[in-house]
């Protein structure tokens, strides 16, 4: 760990958890953390959707919920940077406190349900920056919505002609029945309708070429990802991100938060996340990309989801505890990963351990 951050963790971490996400937040718009202008080895670029980023590690949504700093994310050297879960009205979320740090066990256990200031200030704030990186914008649905599915139509057609990519985002524990999207009819559904709005909002990019992606549970079962999968290839979505939190709860905790209601995130989630990856990329078979997320910490971990099948991974719980600079050591230790089995690059390594 860097001594700046070191220092900053002291404080940090003294702090209500939500209350240090906040300090952090503005403490990244002040332009005062510094970046990494060290260049990225050749070995880690990676080409996903027309598009050439420079390392494969990026920032999962729920971070910047509100499009507030994904310049200033990108700088610190993540490949690319998600945005939200943004819902279409400006929500509270659930009751604090909602935001809770397993330290003994390096995780994270939230039930935040989707709290933002809506719609219309992420556009606002997407619309005025310039179009440079790779930003993905994550939608989701208000707790009181009626018709969910209406809400992300509402959220992809209104931010497509700001996004890199699109995430609908129906595998969040904290707002209830969401999880109910993933079926096979909801989510059929859910999708086409999705589709149908980019492709007639006629975003920047030509009407319909946004990637869409779908964010589902690490939690599910063999079935759901026989549905989950089957609708996704009969649709031709563009890519699954794999996955979200758990509502598990793995016997080595150690943490008196153990029991917090919530998603657990972190470092006790990257056996089950990476498992359910490997899963899914063999239902897939390549035919889109995937994204690995869950317990990412390390060179190590990013490396594990790769030969699983993930073209790009993210993280969010790890910079809980190790802050930016965690970032630069994960695409050293990934490179050396690579050189030391003989790969050229990321794409030569995807999905290895699944011959």
């Amino acid at each position: 760990m860097a001594l700046w951050y070191s220092l900053a963790d002291s404080i940090l971490s003294r702090l209500d958890a939500e209350a240090a996400h906040g300090l952090a937040l503005r403490a990244l718009k002040s332009g005062l953390l510094p970046g990494d202008r060290k260049p990225d080895p050749a070995s880690l670029g990676v080409s996903v959707w027309g598009r050439h980023l420079a390392n494969p590690i990026g920032l999962a949504a729920g971070f910047d919920k509100n499009a507030e700093v994904p310049d200033a994310m990108l700088a610190l050297g993540f490949g690319f940077v998600e945005i939200g879960s943004v819902t279409p009205r400006p929500q509270e979320g659930n009751p604090r406190p909602r935001l809770f740090r397993l330290p003994e066990d390096r995780g994270v256990i939230n039930r935040m349900g989707f709290p933002g200031q809506g719609l219309e200030a992420a556009r606002v704030r997407l619309a005025a920056r310039p179009r440079r990186g790779f930003v993905g914008v994550n939608v989701g649905a208000n707790k009181d919505s009626v018709d969910r599915a209406a809400d992300y139509v509402a959220c992809s057609a209104a931010l497509a002609g700001h996004a890199d990519y699109l995430v609908c985002n129906v595998s969040s524990p904290n707002t209830p029945g969401l999880r109910n999207l993933q079926g096979r009819t909801q989510l059929t559904e859910l999708l086409m309708r999705v589709q149908e709005a980019v492709t007639a909002s006629g975003s920047s990019a030509a009407p319909g070429t946004v990637p869409l992606l779908v964010k589902i549970a690490p939690d599910a079962t063999d079935d759901d990802l026989d549905d989950i999968v089957a609708v996704c290839r009969e649709l031709r979505m563009d890519g699954i991100i794999v996955g979200n939190t758990t509502l598990s709860r793995p016997s080595s905790l150690r943490s008196v938060r153990r029991d917090e209601t919530g998603g657990l995130s972190g470092a006790p989630l990257a056996a089950l996340s990476t498992d359910v990856l490997r899963r899914t990329a063999r239902r897939v078979e390549g035919q889109f990309p995937l994204i690995g997320c869950g317990g990412v910490g390390s060179g190590a971990d990013a490396y594990a989801k790769i030969r699983a099948g993930a073209s790009l991974v993210q993280l969010y719980s790890a910079m809980v505890y190790e802050g930016p600079p965690l970032i630069r050591r994960i695409k050293d230790e990934l490179a050396t990963l690579l050189a030391r089995d003989g790969f050229a690059s990321v794409t030569d390594a995807v999905g290895v351990d699944l011959r």
